[in-house]
């Protein structure tokens, strides 16, 4: 069992998975750039329920 355990196999992680890293990464960005677009509205800029509200205090 230990030398199943300590035996390295080549198995590629990386390479097959890059896509779905670099589509995470830009999702995130994108909703972090429509959370903000969407407190800055005029809609929500003087709600009390705005995060960037509370810091202007």
């Amino acid at each position: 069992m230990i030398a199943f355990l300590s035996r390295r196999y080549p198995t590629p992680i990386l390479k097959p998975l890059w896509p779905f890293f670099v589509g995470a990464a830009i999702t995130y960005y994108a909703v972090g750039k429509a959370a903000d677009a969407m407190m800055e509205s005029d809609e929500y800029k003087n709600d009390p329920r705005n995060p960037k509200l509370k810091n202007a205090h």
